[in-house]
């Protein structure tokens, strides 16, 4: 009976692709087998006989198997919710940081330095725990360490630059979001694509594609419109309009210098996963907390030192103090884990969508920018030349 269901199905596929009579033969054998539902598709496979033409069968089969179980079993889930962290995370970060800024200086405002030191604390004490976990003991860990960091002094060493970087980039983006409004800071900062993608040119040698060349064209355009200088309806008193106008060269220029810091970092440490020794991606971050909690201790006695002799190191600090610090500790740790379910084409969505939420809050709620048509010109622009690389 079994061999009558496979002639009958070849014939009725013999003028059908070879993979189609392949598909209907491993139908006919598995539902064929007595109680073949309840045994598991390996156990079926290894029941078939060992000849040529039913090996292929087999292999056909196992394949088909590892592909339905490599599946997402909920696709648009994972989709949309990487979509919303990513938005999330995005969006709160400025507006939380802009908002401590703004409105906490009546209380007495923090100091960034010191923000920026705890946060990179954090980051490290936070792999070091993740790295623990991973391990079968204490001693284990230790030796992964010792091993990994200590005696290969380096491959540790090359993380400096990097995290001096990162350093940096974080002064910068403190100062930036002191002078600049949220919406502007969001579509300036989207400068960073333009540094990203020429220092993966002459680092990495990578080949960027026509649509990529024309969206950063127009990108570097958009962010031009954003920041071109405007008059006010409002008329402002010289002294007002000099130290607004101030403070906003003061961000531009602090953007500018981060989205060159930040596309110099980033295609450094790709350079290094890519290119170096095969450590781990847990252990570079611990390297790189490490070096980056050591620098910002040094920039708070570098910079800050008097202020926190005079006031003490926590001074300013409250709730949204600690809420900034949060999210810029565990932030990037959090978009680390959903980018396993998120790609290009949702980063693009997911910061056009930042950039929209940032102008609305920043007009509504914080109540410190005032759109004009030039902003809107070049917001758009920028947000259809992100969709655009991304693609």
């Amino acid at each position: 009976m079994l061999f009558d269901k496979v002639a009958n199905c070849m014939r009725l596929k013999i003028l059908s692709d070879f993979d189609d009579v392949i598909d209907c033969l491993l139908i006919r054998f598995y539902n064929f087998i007595p109680f073949s539902k309840f045994l598991s598709p390996s156990i079926f496979s290894n029941q078939l006989l060992n000849s040529p033409f039913l090996s292929i069968i087999s292999s056909k089969f196992n394949n088909q198997i590892m592909s339905e179980k490599l599946k997402p079993k909920n696709p648009p889930l994972y989709k949309y919710g990487s979509l919303f962290v990513l938005v999330l995370q995005t969006t709160a970060c400025v507006l939380v940081l802009r908002y401590s800024k703004k409105y906490t200086e009546s209380s007495g405002n923090y100091i960034s330095s010191t923000a920026i030191f705890i946060s990179e604390l954090c980051k490290l004490i936070s792999c070091l725990i993740f790295i623990y976990f991973q391990q079968d003991s204490l001693k284990s860990f230790h030796s992964l360490l010792l091993n990994e960091i200590f005696r290969k002094p380096r491959e540790t060493f090359k993380l400096i630059i990097p995290a001096g970087l990162y350093t940096i980039q974080n002064n910068l983006l403190f100062l930036a979001l002191t002078n600049l409004d949220a919406a502007t800071y969001q579509v300036t900062y989207q400068l960073k694509i333009l540094t990203t993608a020429l220092f993966s040119v002459v680092m990495l040698h990578k080949k960027l594609s026509f649509n990529q060349w024309i969206s950063l064209f127009f990108l570097m355009a958009g962010v031009s419109l954003v920041q071109w200088p405007h008059k006010t309806a409002h008329s402002l008193d010289t002294k007002h309009e000099k130290d607004a106008k101030s403070n906003a060269l003061i961000g531009l220029i602090a953007v500018v210098l981060s989205c060159f810091s930040s596309g110099f970092s980033g295609v450094y440490f790709e350079k290094l996963i890519k290119f170096s020794s095969n450590t781990s991606l847990l252990i570079r971050n611990v390297q790189l907390c490490i070096f980056g909690s050591m620098l910002s201790g040094l920039t708070v006695l570098a910079q800050d030192y008097e202020a926190v002799s005079k006031d003490g190191f926590f001074q300013g600090y409250n709730e949204v103090t600690i809420f900034v610090i949060t999210l810029h500790a565990f932030g990037g740790l959090v978009v680390a884990f959903v980018m396993k379910h998120a790609d290009n084409i949702l980063k693009g969505f997911a910061t056009s969508i930042s950039i929209v939420l940032s102008t609305l809050f920043s007009y509504y709620l914080l109540d410190d920018f005032i759109p004009t048509t030039t902003f809107f010109f070049g917001s758009t622009i920028v947000i259809s030349a992100t969709i655009l690389y991304s693609l």
